[in-house]
């Protein structure tokens, strides 16, 4: 920690340094979207500049300075997770995409009425809805590990429910809504050792966590760049080569294909067959410049940093009257979601707008979690690797003063 400089990093970031309402910007909402690095600025703005083409079919040149850099993300990628090879990383819009993409074309094609999922009671939207479209679609049953009264798993129950006709786990590494980092490695060995393959949705923890796909040995990891500091509308799944190769495609189009006849269709093979048309050339270019920015730094000591941040804002928010945490699991990320008695979130979230602190305030998409705690919103501050403990400062002085306007 002693060589962790935070305001050398700031110095990295352009769009933190301006007023918002006359007041220093303090942006605590990066669980919804992390602000981006100079460094993937500039190579977005590269691209764009220099070697603007589409990618794989041309024989000139700017297409094969953009195929190589295209590609060269996806290496950035599989390093970053430590997957196997490049044919494990396929380019995606988002988890959501990904999320989806494993729904339609592993699960349509091998789950049949009466198979089972099982997710848990924290997941984000993007982690419910695919199944219950299946549940529609096929007959499915979606079930739901429960949780206690700190949005922590209870593991018990858990193992419980993986039975003999369950075909799928899919489980957030890490809540958007609590900040709970769940026990992700004892729960792929779990569901292994029946036989179920696990989906794990890494979307809030890549930004934060070290991660080893190799290593947890899921079978599908997924995520968001624009989490990770990278562009928005660009994302990955990891899946492992073999479950991938026996996946038909989840989109038709070009570059997805070896020979298109009007009588049949040969697909190519790993990644591309699940990259069809254009992608998003510059997005994936971002993400592997963020994920080199990142490992500059190390996961490590970015996630130290972001520990002692919550800690510090944690003890500082218990002492404000009126104040409840939601979300107190013993492993947790940098996320403080919280609610003041009487106060509607939506409320709070104006007010410290106007003092130009931006944080969220709603259902942060997980309206079961909302339901489950009997709040309908809560407030929330997620911190990154460029906030300070003078920004947790101004936080807490802004949620007194919330307070103080609603007598």
């Amino acid at each position: 920690m002693s060589n962790y400089d935070v305001q050398a990093l700031r110095r990295d970031f352009p769009l933190l340094h301006q007023s918002v309402h006359g007041k220093p910007l303090v942006y605590l909402d990066n669980a919804a979207t992390a602000q981006k690095p100079q460094a993937v600025i500039d190579a977005i703005e590269h691209y764009y500049r220099q070697d603007n083409a589409n990618i794989h079919r041309g024989v000139h040149t700017l297409s094969q300075r953009a195929t190589d850099a295209y590609e060269n993300a996806r290496a950035t990628v599989r390093r970053f997770l430590n997957a196997a090879g490049d044919k494990e990383i396929i380019f995606v819009r988002g988890a959501t995409e990904a999320i989806n993409l494993v729904a339609q074309s592993f699960g349509r094609t091998r789950l049949q009425a009466g198979d089972e999922v099982l997710i848990t009671a924290m997941e984000h939207h993007a982690n419910i809805v695919p199944w219950q479209m299946l549940r529609e679609q096929l007959g499915i049953v979606l079930k739901v590990a429960p949780m206690n009264d700190a949005g922590e798993l209870l593991m018990d129950e858990f193992a419980a429910l993986i039975g003999p006709r369950t075909r799928l786990l899919a489980v957030t590494h890490m809540s958007n809504a609590l900040g709970t980092i769940n026990p992700v490695k004892r729960m792929v060995d779990l569901a292994h050792a029946q036989g179920v393959p696990v989906l794990l949705d890494g979307a809030q923890a890549v930004p934060h966590i070290p991660v080893d796909v190799q290593a947890l040995d899921c079978d599908f990891y997924v995520f968001s760049g624009h989490k990770l500091y990278g562009p928005t509308g660009i994302g990955v799944l990891y899946g492992k080569q073999a479950l991938l190769e026996s996946m038909p495609p989840y989109q038709g189009g070009g570059d997805m294909i070896r020979r298109v006849t009007f009588d049949k269709t040969e697909y190519a093979g790993l990644p591309f067959k699940f990259e069809a048309g254009t992608p998003h050339i510059a997005g994936a270019i971002g993400l592997g410049a963020a994920i080199e920015y990142i490992a500059s730094i190390g996961l490590t000591a970015i996630a130290d940093h972001e520990h002692a941040l919550l800690a510090y804002a944690t003890e500082q928010a218990l002492t404000i009257p009126g104040l409840r945490l939601i979300g107190t699991a013993a492993e947790k990320g940098g996320i403080l979601s919280f609610v003041l008695e009487r106060i509607h979130p939506h409320d709070v979230g104006t007010i410290l707008d106007h003092c130009g602190i931006a944080v969220r305030a709603g259902h942060h998409c997980a309206m079961p979690v909302m339901d489950f705690f009997g709040v309908p919103a809560t407030t929330r501050a997620s911190f990154a690797l460029y906030n300070t403990f003078e920004e947790v400062d101004v936080l807490m002085e802004g949620i007194r003063e919330v307070v103080k306007v609603f007598g």
